[in-house]
């Protein structure tokens, strides 16, 4: 079914148009209907399928002309909140609804101009919206749709209270869109709390990894991760590749080697400024860096179309991240690739994210001139002891006892 058959005005259709987006995606189909008969809505659906033209299409049309601040989205990241903003501002782009963004990690000028101008949607982060609400520059008693997006991440950095009190804020009688990766029971609580009668829509096995993308780890020692990273990136024809370390001095350490070998590398993790942020994924999206470097900060704030190939450095503490993680490649029903390094002491957790997503992962083996060695003959291995003169076995040598 095309966008044409779901009920959009003439000007989104447009906007739908300019964006180059073809048939509607399976998330796409099922919400925007029920969304623009004016039901709340709960949406599971995998990272990369199409989650927030799902929502902001209905909701723009639903707000039809500029006015008051009608509809306010919530998104658990700043990166999040300035994509989306994006997005929705290039789907209105015919109409002359206004849209605006409020974060935390700027200062609050031109966040209060904006405001004080008069907008129409406003997507924010739940930390700096409190503080606007605070020192009174805006008002939610005229919301007449409210987006929660990315929720189970909302509640992994600790936002359950102040997104209760932000709902609270807002009118009883609002039309409620709610989108969530997962549906673990605490997201379920307050999803019974915050929507009325929702329609209910789950698009794929929320632990399964979308079928877009392949992927696959090769098996290595510690010491040979970065030799088998720098032989992947010469091996493979990418177009734009992410690369996911478990911590921030990581990543930098990271692409400073990738750099010093002729690679045009970004790097994004919580240490960054605002402004380096933002350099990093304009630089990445518009391909003058065809790397980034990244911690679990980019595993569900980057939206960014066009992304190759994804590369876990470092194998996701909890297995959740990884379907997340490689989530970043194989968006918007285009394939991509992702590999993972796996060290030998890492072989616990590959096998946790195994039982997690429900399949065997494919080992994969690199060849080629000064790779390092693979597979699990590639862990280091005790000496054998040497054999004693009179043939007996031989026992390992005790250390001396010192006081």
């Amino acid at each position: 079914m095309p966008f044409t058959k779901l009920g959009l005005s003439k000007p989104l259709l447009e906007g739908v148009q300019a964006m180059g987006y073809g048939e509607p995606t399976p998330v796409q189909l099922r919400a925007i209907p029920p969304a623009l008969e004016g039901r709340d809505v709960i949406a599971s659906a995998q990272t990369g399928t199409g989650k927030t033209a799902a929502f902001a299409l209905p909701a723009l049309q639903r707000l039809g002309h500029h006015g008051k601040l009608r509809c306010l989205v919530l998104e658990p990241t700043r990166e999040l909140a300035m994509q989306v903003e994006t997005s929705m501002r290039d789907l209105a782009r015919f109409t002359d609804l206004k849209v605006s963004s409020v974060f935390g990690g700027v200062g609050y000028g031109k966040q209060r101009s904006a405001l004080r101008d008069g907008i129409d949607v406003l997507v924010a982060t739940p930390g700096r919206l409190e503080d606007h609400l605070q020192q009174g520059t805006l008002k939610l008693d005229q919301i007449e749709v409210l987006v929660l997006d990315e929720v189970d991440r909302m509640l992994d950095v600790g936002f359950l209270q102040p997104m209760k009190r932000i709902i609270a804020k807002c009118p009883k009688d609002r039309q409620t869109l709610f989108f969530s990766a997962t549906l673990p029971p605490e997201i379920a609580q307050l999803a019974a709390w915050a929507l009325r009668d929702p329609i209910r829509i789950e698009i794929g096995a929320s632990r399964s990894v979308t079928s877009t993308v392949k992927h696959g780890v090769y098996v290595t020692d510690q010491g040979g991760k970065y030799g088998l990273l720098l032989a992947l990136l010469e091996a493979t024809e990418y177009d734009s590749v992410l690369i996911f370390s478990r911590t921030k001095h990581g990543a930098d350490r990271i692409a400073k080697r990738l750099r010093a070998s002729n690679h045009s590398v970004a790097v994004l993790h919580a240490n960054r400024s605002q402004n380096q942020r933002i350099e990093a994924l304009e630089g990445f999206k518009s391909g003058r860096y065809g790397v980034m470097v990244a911690t679990d900060i980019a595993a569900r704030g980057i939206d960014v179309a066009g992304v190759s190939h994804v590369i876990n450095y470092d194998i996701p503490q909890h297995p959740e991240d990884y379907v997340h993680r490689i989530g970043r490649t194989g968006r918007a029903q285009r394939s991509g690739d992702a590999f993972t390094l796996v060290a030998h002491d890492e072989l616990k957790k590959l096998a946790a994210i195994e039982r997690f997503i429900g399949q065997k992962i494919d080992r994969l083996h690199l060849e080629g001139k000064n790779v390092p060695k693979q597979g699990d003959d590639a862990a280091p291995r005790a000496p054998k002891p040497e054999p004693r003169l009179d043939g007996r076995p031989s026992r390992p040598r005790r250390r001396p006892f010192r006081r």
